[in-house]
């Protein structure tokens, strides 16, 4: 369960945020995490990853690169390796929640109608993260 978890959690990280840095991974990884802890989602790191209220549908996900019609393998050996090791930290017991419990975020050339019905809780590199 726990190698289960960590792969998920890898690949969100991977990629939601590959090209971010490290800290901006770190906290799109707890997003998930918090999202397991609210009783709003599925229980589980791969139930919130996978997550999909639309089936079927192309960009309906709650994650974009799970229902964007592209591979889902990882390209990047050194992208991925750095995933693995975000998610076993961010997995770790007692690991901060760098994002104040924020279970939704966005890049900040987008504006989602979502947001404003959210409270902002951090600014991170180039998401905005809300609860």
């Amino acid at each position: 369960m726990i190698a289960e978890a960590l792969f998920c959690l890898a690949q969100n990280v991977y990629f939601e945020a590959r090209s971010q840095p490290l800290i901006e991974q770190v906290a799109v990884a707890q997003v998930v995490l918090n999202r397991v802890s609210s009783s709003a989602y599925p229980d589980t790191v791969c139930g919130v990853v996978y997550h999909n209220k639309y089936p079927n549908q192309l960009h309906k996900c709650q994650f974009s690169w799970w229902c964007d019609g592209l591979s889902d393998v990882p390209r990047s050996p050194a992208a991925w390796l750095q995933a693995n090791q975000i998610a076993s930290l961010v997995l770790s017991p007692g690991f901060p929640d760098l994002v104040d419990g924020a279970t939704h975020y966005h890049a900040n050339y987008v504006s989602p109608n979502w947001a404003s019905t959210l409270v902002s809780v951090a600014t991170i590199g180039t998401h905005k993260f809300y609860r």
